[in-house]
């Protein structure tokens, strides 16, 4: 028996795992992501990086079908395979078109049914313990998607269910429905949050937590500009996601833009500085205290980023690094 596989059932001291939202899941506070980081070029492999994130407690996994059309499920499926199932949490989603098939996308039955089939193939996975709408479906009833939901759930093959990226009209909704119908109401919210962008903050994240649902944190670094790696009249560095332009949408070509970008994240690193800590320690830190019964995802390209990422844990929180951060971020969610 590997070493890793006993410890995951024991994450180390001062690991606090918490419900997801009102659900009885317990999660650890962090989330490992596989947007991009699990494929490519990097000086870590999949499977080193998923150890490396167990051997720090880090169980609990999100992935989606649509990442590399489905390569990061294979990757993730692969690199979990030595662990026992029951030890591990695994989310993953679906939405966003497959294929031209016109029925390969969306929040139909058809749909969700076939794509979660697929998408447990590609993990080797007879179950995922969350399964999520990547996006609300405007073409599809919304009581059609609710039963679906409940469907899947009955049948073993995801224990709940999440969204990803709805209002917060669409979320009540949902549960509403869900009482109506007699199906379980989703139980987290996966919505974009980091120091820049706090769009969440007005409407979602209260009628979310009126709702009893917990949240997941994406792009908590704002697709790296919070690492602290890119400065204002400088050449983004070569293998980061900005040498890529518009590889990855606009976000980041209008962020790195923008002045004001720039002199807020010039403002955190002498706020970090001074807590003795990286920018991006600092920004992930911050989200962990943003909300509770939520988690932040973590998309670290090898076990140095890792560490990094996973030091936030560890960084004494107080009312005055809290209100430090505040104020060298202070102005406007800059959500792109």
């Amino acid at each position: 028996m590997g070493v890793t596989m006993m410890k995951i059932g024991y994450p180390p001291d001062g690991m606090d795992f918490h419900s997801l939202g009102q659900s009885g899941l317990k999660v650890p506070p962090m989330a490992f992501g596989s947007w991009l980081n699990l494929l490519g070029a990097h000086s870590d492999s999949p499977q080193d990086l998923v150890e490396a994130s167990l051997e720090a407690g880090v169980n609990f996994f999100d992935t989606a079908d649509v990442y590399d059309f489905g390569r990061a499920e294979e990757a993730l499926g692969q690199a979990l395979a030595p662990h026992p199932r029951h030890l591990v949490v695994v989310a993953t989603k679906a939405y966003f078109p497959m294929s031209d098939n016109a029925n390969d996308r969306g929040l139909s039955r058809k749909h969700l049914k076939e794509g979660l089939d697929r998408s447990l193939q590609r993990l080797k996975m007879d179950y995922v313990d969350l399964f999520q709408c990547h996006r609300y479906d405007e073409e599809t009833p919304l009581s059609e998607t609710v039963q679906t939901m409940g469907e899947l759930i009955r049948v073993g093959k995801t224990h709940y269910w999440g969204t990803s990226m709805w209002s917060a009209s669409q979320l009540q909704q949902a549960c509403t429905l869900c009482d109506e119908l007699g199906v379980p109401r989703p139980v987290s919210e996966q919505a974009r949050l980091s120091l820049l962008c706090r769009e969440v903050d007005a409407e979602v994240l209260p009628q979310a937590q009126q709702l009893g649902m917990g949240f997941l944190w994406w792009s908590p670094l704002a697709q790296g500009i919070l690492s602290g790696k890119y400065h204002h009249g400088q050449a983004p560095p070569a293998e980061s996601r900005a040498a890529s332009k518009g590889r990855f949408g606009t976000f980041l070509d209008d962020a790195l833009a923008s002045a004001e970008v720039h002199q807020r994240v010039s403002a955190l690193r002498e706020v970090a500085a001074e807590a003795g800590c990286s920018t991006a320690t600092l920004s992930l830190a911050w989200c962990l205290h943003h909300a509770p019964h939520s988690s932040v995802l973590i998309g670290a390209t090898s076990k140095v980023q890792l560490a990094e990422n996973l030091a936030a844990l560890e960084l004494p929180w107080s009312s005055d690094l809290a209100a430090a951060v505040e104020r060298a971020m202070a102005g406007p969610s800059l959500g792109f």
